[in-house]
């Protein structure tokens, strides 16, 4: 059965056991309920794709009645209950965002619409579908506003998936980020309050990563560190290949969310070294690593800097 195929290639990655329960809160069901991230390994764009993505438009919000049962019933995956919201009610949250690309292109979200790498919509676990979120990366300042229209992401720390299109206006196609989440309400929507000022436009820029390019990874140490004193660094791990060192960096990054803007891959010695830094004294450094120690079971080294 197409669907079995489906949810044993993707639950793995993403928890889209869903897929079994939205089978039976939803008539018609087509392959699949649910779509979620997957490693960028495994994922990306699809060959030659749009031109000036970067320049797509936001979701333009408006008033979509929320579905009664469906993809708005309360569901549980993976041990975990879920109730989506069904009113109009204000949300706000931090986490970690990450998307989806070719993979699930072309198949069936929760709500039963195609998934499109290439539209702004985006997977949220309890918002209604359909409604509109505002999406922040604070790393930047950048912001993109999105339809919520799937169910995910099922993965620990994490709190929204983003479409391929989304991630790569907020410059987030490396992988999983820091995001702030805002739904747009109804009475922000018939206020126009969600829109920009017109002497305010969206930012449009060109992404650090090229569309489908391999991650780059980072060679040197800011120059500025060097002058604040800043000199102490984590290592947690020495890989031959620079998937073992992304790989450690997904599994930190959850155990420690505020680490994530710390983290690099340093190619040094012939090895791609996970580092997290800098940190403003040995004891800070040390702390932090018997936190990780303690709460994650991640081993890390203090190496001082001069």
């Amino acid at each position: 059965m197409a669907w079995l195929r489906h949810w044993r290639d993707g639950a793995q990655h993403t928890g889209l056991a869903i897929a079994l329960v939205l089978l039976t809160l939803m008539t018609g069901c087509a392959t699949r309920g649910t779509v979620a991230a997957v490693g960028i390994d495994r994922d990306g764009a699809l060959p030659n794709p749009p031109a000036d993505l970067a320049k797509v438009p936001d979701a333009a919000p408006r008033v979509e009645a929320i579905r009664n049962g469906g993809p708005n019933k309360p569901y549980e995956v993976l041990g975990e209950r879920y109730e989506p919201i069904t009113g109009d009610a204000p949300y706000a949250d931090r986490g970690l965002a990450s998307w989806y690309g070719r993979k699930f292109h072309g198949r069936p979200t929760a709500s039963g619409e195609v998934y499109n790498m290439y539209a702004m919509t985006a997977a949220h676990a309890t918002l209604p579908i359909p409604s509109y979120a505002r999406v922040r990366n604070p790393a930047n300042g950048r912001e993109v506003i999105v339809r919520i229209n799937d169910r995910g992401p099922f993965h620990k720390g994490r709190i929204i998936d983003l479409s391929y299109t989304a991630a790569l206006k907020l410059d987030l196609l490396r992988g999983v980020a820091p995001v702030e989440v805002q739904r747009i309400t109804y009475a922000e929507i018939r206020a126009g309050a969600w829109q920009k000022p017109v002497n305010e436009p969206a930012p449009v820029f060109v992404p650090d990563t090229p569309p489908g390019a391999p991650q780059r990874e980072t060679t040197a140490v800011v120059a500025a560190t060097a002058a604040t004193g800043q000199n102490y660094w984590l290592q947690f791990g020495a890989f031959a290949k620079l998937d073992g060192a992304e790989a450690l960096r997904q599994r930190v990054a959850e155990a420690d969310l505020t680490l994530l803007p710390l983290l690099t891959v340093v190619r040094e010695g012939g090895l791609h070294r996970l580092r997290a830094g800098p940190f403003p004294s040995a004891d800070e450094a040390r702390a932090t690593a018997a936190r990780l120690r303690d709460e994650g079971g991640l081993e890390s080294s203090l190496i001082e800097k001069r």
